[in-house]
């Protein structure tokens, strides 16, 4: 009796079980299960109309010390629902690159008394608030957070970048061309300023700009600080253009003759190359300084530049950075002027679309290394050794196996204009649409070249396409079909395959036609350049064709700062994060590295390297023997030299 209790329960228990099993499932698929929330409604899409009435802007900078902007604004409405944009989407950068957080401390009023505010569900970069009746205006205070790092922003006790997107709102809506502002600035004591903006006057240290659009205002950023120097590089009464020079040190604004010489020439070989302008006067907003960070980003009448500070004092030093000035005074023209027809948008919130960047930064980038070679900025020589650099590393880059160029200009965005790192660059490929399209013109030049036996070249397409409307600032778009049936009035070609197949094809083979038909070709030897060794004086040294990484001296460690992708470092398991403490048992510098890989190549002993990551000691043995491998370009006399003919200035 027992024992058939026992079984009984034995099986009853599971059939109860799956009996609830059964039930519970049955009443599962009977029940609708959760729902989406709605969302809130879409912020309305700007119209091309004026919006009534001008909004007043003040902008205190005098507390640098904090890195903290006051910022009142003066918004003339009209009772009821009001919603204020924080402009998200900025020129320039083809990113939401304007970080919302750095904004606090909103206190919006009407009639003096405070009206709550809400941010959009959605859309962070949007405030709702309601206007009550009678109220003709609002006003806001805020402060604008800069980084207290002047190396992650670009404020110190000595200098500032203010950008306008950062310090305001504007109603959605609108056309950002069809909203006005009156802005003012509160400087610190002493202070210097620049910028292409109309001074409308200035009392001490509070300067009132004239009424603008907001299209122009955030297209006109300012630069102020304590050691400052205007020097005119105009070409012509008809062609004024300054540099406004900012630095650490007063010292540091004095230049020579000849490198006040070679920026003039800049103004006037780029007129050449375009043969028309659009701006009245053009400032290169230029920071010289080791404490704030570099940087480069165009407008239409100025650009922000930024670089280290002995980029006077150490002419020698710099040559490669001397493409950054030619890069974005190119912008003005190309990027500004002209512009893809889907990087254009009706205002700071509405989303771009990358596609044609190879275009728009990839052909300035050309531009800008001839126009820095026709300059006097580089030496011919530099100037293929420049390129010659970019083909070497891109010999080392598999991600072209599976990546296409164009998917390159979704980077900004994927990678929030670089703020998210990429660990395995050559692999996951970074913002490959400026250097790679950089060989892509110049095989397209070379050909056009080429083909019309020397008659015609890139330089036709830069005044066919970019030298419409002279003197017009309205900005006028384009697609890949107007520069395609623009090259082929200059030189009838397949440019629409051309371009299908090194741009929206995945090609794994780098883009060196250019040299062949410009008379050069690639070659490798343990022979540094002047262009190599001087970019060991200011960049991560560049091991990377020899043995597949590169090193970064900083705070006291000397950094594995990348490795290449299948390179022999990558097979021995070396990674980014890693320090390097030795070579060969002696203690680790640049110079030892080099010794032991050109030891190597005439032995079969490996090149040993002492790592280290966090508090292990890591031991790897690369057996490699084939030299430094430093690129060049060697002439080839079986055809033109077209490459001198492109770097030569234009008579």
């Amino acid at each position: 009796m027992a024992r058939r209790c026992f079984l009984i329960c034995l099986f009853a228990v599971p059939l109860a079980v799956f009996c609830s099993s059964m039930g519970s499932s049955a009443f599962a698929q009977k029940s609708p299960g959760p729902q989406p929330a709605p969302l809130p409604p879409p912020i309305p899409a700007p119209v091309d109309t004026s919006y009534a009435g001008t909004i007043s802007l003040s902008v205190d900078l005098t507390n640098v010390s904090a890195r903290i902007l006051n910022v009142h604004e003066s918004i003339p409405v009209k009772p009821g629902a009001l919603i204020l944009l924080y402009p998200q989407w900025l020129p320039g950068t083809h990113s939401p690159s304007n970080p919302v957080a750095d904004l606090a401390g909103l206190i919006i009023t009407a009639d003096g008394k405070q009206l709550p505010w809400t941010r959009d569900r959605v859309d962070m970069w949007a405030i709702h608030v309601d206007v009550p009746q009678g109220a003709s205006s609002i006003d806001l205070n805020f402060q604008y957070l800069a980084p207290i790092s002047p190396r992650q922003g670009r404020i110190s006790n000595k200098f500032a970048d203010l950008t306008w997107n950062s310090v305001l709102l504007y109603p959605a809506g609108y056309f950002s061309r069809q909203i006005r502002f009156a802005p003012e600035l509160r400087l610190p004591d002493s202070w210097k300023f620049a910028s292409a903006l109309d001074v409308k006057s200035q009392s001490g240290s509070v300067v009132q700009f004239r009424d603008t659009t907001l299209d122009t205002l955030i297209d006109s950023p300012l630069y102020a600080g304590i050691n400052y120097k205007r020097v005119d590089i105009s070409s012509g009464p008809d062609n004024l253009v300054y540099l406004d020079l900012f630095a650490d040190k007063p010292e540091q604004l004095e230049m020579t003759p000849d490198e006040l010489q070679y920026h003039k020439n800049l103004v006037v070989q780029a007129q050449k190359l375009f043969d028309s302008r659009h701006y009245d006067h053009y400032d290169f907003l230029f920071s010289l300084s080791d404490s704030v960070g570099g940087k480069g980003l165009e407008h239409h009448r100025s650009s922000e530049d930024g670089t280290v500070a002995n980029y006077f004092t150490d002419w020698a030093a710099g040559v490669d950075r001397r493409a950054l000035l030619p890069h974005e005074y190119t912008h003005s023209w190309n990027g500004k002027f002209r512009r893809p027809a889907d990087l254009w948008t009706p205002n700071f919130n509405v989303p771009m679309q990358n596609d044609l960047l190879w275009v728009y930064e990839g052909l300035t980038d050309y531009y800008g290394d001839v126009l820095t070679a026709r300059s006097g900025m580089r030496t011919p020589d530099q100037a293929r050794d420049a390129w010659a650099e970019i083909a070497a590393q891109f010999e080392l880059s598999p991600g072209r196996t599976w990546r296409s160029l164009v998917d390159t200009t979704n980077g900004p965005i994927i990678t929030s204009h670089g703020a998210t790192p990429l660990n395995w660059a050559t692999w996951q490929r970074s913002f490959d649409y400026y250097p790679e399209s950089d060989l892509i013109w110049l095989d397209a030049d070379t050909k056009i070249r080429e083909l019309s036996n020397g008659q015609k070249s890139l330089d036709d397409f830069a005044r066919l396409f970019f030298g419409i409307d002279n003197g017009s600032y309205i900005t006028v778009t384009y697609t890949l079909d107007d520069v395609v049936k623009a090259l082929n009035a200059v030189q009838p070609y397949d440019w629409a395959g051309f371009f299908r197949a090194r741009v929206y094809e995945v090609e794994p083979q780098v883009p060196e036609n250019g040299f062949t038909q410009g008379g050069y070709r690639l070659v490798y030897n343990d022979t540094q350049s002047e262009w190599i060794k001087h970019i060991d004086r200011s960049h991560p040294t560049y091991f990377g064709t020899p043995l597949g990484f590169t090193v970064r001296s900083e705070g006291g460690n000397d950094n594995i700062s990348e490795v290449y992708w299948d390179s022999p470092a990558f097979k021995a398991g070396i990674t980014p994060d890693m320090q390097l403490e030795a070579v060969n048992d002696k203690a680790f510098s640049m110079d030892t590295l080099r010794e032991g890989i050109l030891a190597a190549e005439k032995s079969n002993a490996p090149v040993k390297l002492l790592l280290k990551r966090d508090n292990e000691f890591i031991t790897v043995s690369l057996d490699y023997h084939g030299g430094m491998r430093y690129p060049h370009l060697e002439r080839v006399d079986s055809t033109p030299d077209r490459l001198d003919d492109i770097l030569a200035p234009a008579k």
